[in-house]
């Protein structure tokens, strides 16, 4: 296992929380709740229990340079559009395999075309495109030449496996709770298990890091009692510890590792950005609905992510090892997901209420 702790990084996808989040339940419907939040970029403030991926910003990335082709201003701007606007996370950062994403007038043509579009590249339904408006009313049929409907899309799936399974682990306690479900490593494991684990940075029980390899490109980068406001926060934190820390990057023969399975799924819905005005090249911008979803699960074989972000717009174009270490993640921690040779992350979470992830 190389001692040299790899620090090209990359994170998943899903979502901060600027307004009402509702939780999917395996037969899809959608349950409002007060559990997971959702940010739309890493520099965002985050709740106790967050997520975020990096749909929202491509979508957005869209809408800003190909239609408005100015940064998008409202009165009063809100602080999430200026993050937005910065462009910390653009389609050139990820590998083409990760992502789908598709724009242009809206038409049932350009729905048919992303659903046949997602399905050939991931296999995948969308979870949010019917929960826009396709009546004729609301397509770019209009009367007026000076009015256009744009639709702008992203889906973002990755499955990823780990190169050896991990062991199933008896219930534990998570911070206040108790019976929760673990994976990871103990006395029993064997050897090429742990070989596929990394130390980033060990200073105690509660304050570590490690990073998980995987049979694809992505690493799993899993840290203890994160510190900060933001993802951006925590990420810039984890590098800073890692730069500093010269133990051990191998697991010795008495570490031992917990992870608590995780499996949740988020939707954002954007209310915030409706009706809201702002100047484009052209004229004038409007959104009409967007949204955001997030589903992300990990287990002893590996995860997956999916989410997808969509936006609806009119414009209107007129005027305007020797100790043995515990690696238990059994309390407040963070998940970054990344494909190696990156430097930014494709999906972050933060999993303080472990009763929210797991079903």
């Amino acid at each position: 296992m190389k001692n040299k702790v790899i620090v090209g990084v990359i994170i998943i996808v899903l979502i901060i929380f600027i307004g009402g989040v509702v939780i999917f339940k395996t037969n899809k419907k959608l349950k409002e709740t007060e559990g997971v939040s959702v940010v739309p970029t890493m520099q965002d403030k985050i709740d106790a229990d967050s997520s975020w991926c990096a749909t929202f910003e491509l979508v957005w990335n869209d809408m800003k340079n190909e239609v408005v082709k100015n940064d998008i201003v409202f009165e009063p701007q809100e602080e999430f559009a200026k993050n937005l606007n910065k462009e910390e996370f653009t389609e050139d950062m990820i590998s083409e395999e990760y992502y789908y994403k598709k724009y242009g007038l809206k038409s049932l043509e350009l729905k048919k075309e992303i659903e046949k579009g997602i399905k050939e590249k991931f296999n995948q339904t969308s979870d949010i495109l019917d929960s826009f408006d396709w009546s004729e009313d609301a397509l770019n049929d209009f009367e007026d030449d000076s009015i256009n409907r744009y639709f702008f899309y992203t889906m973002l799936y990755r499955e990823f496996e780990f190169l050896n399974k991990f062991d199933k682990l008896e219930n534990g306690n998570f911070g206040k709770y108790s019976n929760i479900k673990y994976f990871g490593i103990d006395e029993n494991t064997k050897e090429d298990v742990k070989d596929q684990v990394e130390v980033l940075y060990y200073n105690d029980t509660n304050d570590f890091a490690i990073l998980i390899n995987t049979k694809n490109n992505d690493e799993v980068i899993l840290m203890k009692n994160p510190k900060g406001n933001t993802f951006k926060d925590i990420y810039d934190d984890m590098l800073s510890k890692t730069n500093k820390y010269n133990g051990s990057s191998e697991l010795g023969d008495s570490d031992e590792l917990k992870v608590p399975y995780l499996d949740f799924k988020v939707l954002k819905d954007y209310t915030e950005l409706e009706n809201k005005k702002f100047k484009t090249y052209n004229g004038v911008g409007e959104i009409i609905k967007a949204i955001q979803s997030i589903e992300f699960s990990l287990d002893e074989k590996g995860g997956k992510v999916k989410s997808e972000a969509g936006i609806d717009m009119n414009e209107y174009t007129s005027a305007y090892e020797p100790e043995a270490r515990y690696f238990y993640l059994n309390d407040t921690f963070a998940i970054f997901l990344r494909e190696k040779g990156r430097s930014i992350p494709y999906f972050a979470g933060r999993i303080n209420d472990i009763t929210k992830f797991q079903q």
